[in-house]
């Protein structure tokens, strides 16, 4: 590390071997999703999220193959895929507004503050690109993409126990807009079928039953 001078006097700018340029990193690609990109997307997903859903309540990427592939076929829906050398590195899927009838997403909640956001379904980028520069790629394309569409806010959701993505979306201003949280509570367990028990002692059932009109003597 540079020691500063006692004077305090900046120190000077180091000087670069000649005939040498900095090393430039691999070249990431963004294009949007095709068809036949599902498959490979559908795995990398799997991937990325392996390690998070095996802590969280709800599953943080769709929830079956099937309704992956409906996603696609869905209008107003943009997937994107970032590539490094034609390797999948990183996804992200977003819309313009709220749509699909199982969103539970309250559009009146954003109108009231004059929020037009830009609403981020999925952002995974591989474990193995983590750190790498791919999710500041990422979401500065779906700036842009907001900014394109005249939109005003990036708004998604994240499990509360994802720690290093909360982590990460605060340190790139990203706030809390609501409490949604799983909540439990503990229930006694019982069986279904009562257990056994011990019958009364000194009465019989049949002193109970009376007898039948036709069994009584006629006068």
């Amino acid at each position: 590390m540079a020691r500063r001078r006692k004077t305090g006097a900046a120190d000077p700018a180091p000087k670069r071997a000649r005939g040498k340029k900095a090393a430039a990193g691999p070249l990431i690609n963004v294009r949007h999703m095709t068809k036949r990109d599902i498959g490979a997307v559908w795995d990398f997903l799997k991937v990325s999220f392996r390690d998070v859903n095996a802590e969280t309540v709800e599953y943080q990427r769709p929830r079956s193959r099937r309704r992956f592939e409906e996603i696609f076929e869905e209008e107003g829906i943009e997937q994107l895929v970032f590539e490094v050398d034609g390797e999948i590195v990183a996804y992200a899927e977003c819309t313009y507004e709220v749509t699909g009838s199982d969103n539970w997403i309250n559009p009146r909640y954003f109108e009231k503050r004059e929020m037009n956001p830009l609403f981020v379904d999925e952002l995974a980028v591989h474990p193995q690109w983590h750190g790498k520069g791919v999710g500041s790629f990422v979401l500065e394309q779906l700036h842009h993409l907001a900014r394109v569409h005249g939109l005003n806010h990036l708004v998604l959701e994240v499990a509360e126990n994802n720690e290093r993505a909360l982590e990460w979306y605060k340190k790139r201003t990203f706030r809390k807009l609501d409490a949604a949280i799983f909540m439990a509570a503990p229930v006694h367990i019982e069986p279904e079928l009562l257990p056994p028990r011990k019958l009364p002692t000194g009465r019989h059932e049949a002193s109970d039953v009376k007898p039948r009109d036709d069994d009584e003597s006629k006068e």
